[in-house]
């Protein structure tokens, strides 16, 4: 009986042995599997509906090649894009970093929610980057993000409609007056816009193109300004001339580049991308030099996109990290997603994706270089900017413009609404 128990006790000594060691393997299988580190990437969707599944692939590759990491990616559709952040930020719920509106990190930084990404750009080369692109992303002594992509305003025209008229390409603004006035016949107009954010860029591009804008260099609101009014009185002319086609107060922007698309309007402001997009129109489309203003100023208006990161991350390395990665590895989003923006990183504006495109080519060549941003004689981002990329007065303006409203009034109200967002940052 004492051997049999002894035997016994033997047995259940060693299974609480074997099952003390296996509850140490699982532990410690445990504690393998808890280093791995979540990132949540939220990004805006860029492209045409290739872009979400692209951009997916690209995450998943960057997943492969760094097991500890496991970044979640999810597409953010631009619809009501701000309050998705706002929201997520009050609740504690944001994501590690994200893409966005070209200047959501400066406003979100002024409201806690941003970490400056300054030690990740001192790695970083400055040649890497188009110039002036990162000097855009600086406010407070920080940079507020990492750019990513450009979003020029490229002024198209349509070569078969200025050949048949015999009009040579406009090189100023007197010229694309006369061409575009010409050109408004036949049920035809010289210019279609809309009333949405493609119109509004009108207002920017002819606003900085005249060395006017927005802000002066104190950042206060410099729409009635002489320079500003000046170009918004050029827009008005255009209509008083009937060249611009009445129903752009109705459009959208793909409605008036549907009509560029049909022939129907000889010019049309839009991104670098509006020629690929044109199916068999792509080879009538041209694009009109930087236009030279009344007073030799020659210039347009340009945005710079860029990636952030929030300050509610428990995981700043590999957030850095990855967003480092995703930067020098971004070419798919251009040549497989349709990205219509332009590359901010030099690396891959060298890539024969752009460098075998003529149209692409000249915008990165001859057209940023001269290109502004909507802080210009300010300089810098600040958090009014987001301010005015997110609300509606600058689509009130244009609209009244394209309806051939009498400029003062319309003018007196966005420059009063601009001065306020102004005081409220």
């Amino acid at each position: 009986m004492t051997v049999k128990t002894d035997m016994v006790r033997h047995s259940r000594r060693s299974m609480l042995q074997m099952a003390v060691a296996g509850s140490m393997l699982m532990l410690s299988a445990t504690a393998v599997m808890s280093q791995e580190v979540t990132l949540n990437f939220w990004d805006m969707v860029w492209g045409g509906t290739e872009y979400p599944a692209v951009a997916q692939k690209l995450v998943d590759r960057y997943n492969k090649e760094n097991p500890d990491v496991n970044v979640v990616y999810r597409a953010v559709p631009w619809t009501n894009w701000y309050e998705t952040f706002v929201t997520a930020v009050a609740a504690g719920s944001a994501p590690d970093l994200s893409t966005g509106g070209g200047y959501q990190a400066v406003q979100l930084y002024s409201q806690g929610a941003i970490m400056p990404v300054d030690e990740l750009v001192a790695k970083m080369n400055a040649s890497e980057f188009a110039p002036g692109t990162l000097d855009a992303m600086k406010y407070d002594g920080h940079y507020m993000g990492v750019p990513w992509a450009l979003s020029p305003d490229v002024l198209w025209y349509r070569k078969d409609l200025l050949a048949e008229a015999g009009i040579k390409v406009p090189t100023n603004w007197d010229e694309l007056r006369a061409a575009a006035r010409a050109l408004t016949k036949d049920g035809k107009y010289g210019i279609a816009s809309s009333g949405d954010t493609n119109g509004a860029h009108w207002l920017l591009h002819f606003a900085v193109g005249n060395g006017g804008g927005l802000f002066d260099k104190e950042g206060d609101a410099a729409i009635s300004s002489e320079r500003t009014m000046e170009a918004f009185q050029y827009l008005s002319d255009l209509v008083a001339d009937g060249s611009v086609n009445p129903a752009s107060v109705g459009y959208t922007g793909a409605d008036a580049r549907g009509a560029l698309y049909r022939g129907e309007v000889a010019f049309y402001l839009g991104t670098a991308a509006v020629a690929n997009r044109a199916g068999d129109a792509k080879d009538q489309l041209g694009i009109v030099p930087p236009l030279a203003g009344p007073h030799g100023d020659v210039a347009g208006s340009c945005s710079v996109n860029n990636i952030m990161v929030y300050n509610q991350t428990q995981h700043k390395d590999e957030t850095f990290a990855f967003l480092k990665w995703w930067s020098e590895n971004a070419l798919p989003l251009f040549t497989e997603g349709m990205v219509g923006d332009l590359p901010a990183r030099v690396s891959i504006a060298n890539d024969d994706h752009f460098t075998s495109d003529k149209n692409l080519t000249y915008v990165l060549n001859d057209i940023v270089p001269v290109a502004k941003l909507m802080s210009e004689h300010k300089g810098g981002t600040f958090p009014a900017l987001n301010a005015v990329d997110g609300d509606g007065f600058l689509f009130s303006l244009i609209q009244s413009i394209w309806q051939g409203q009498p400029l003062k009034g319309p003018a007196a109200t966005a420059q009063a609404h601009l001065e306020d967002i102004v005081k409220s940052q």
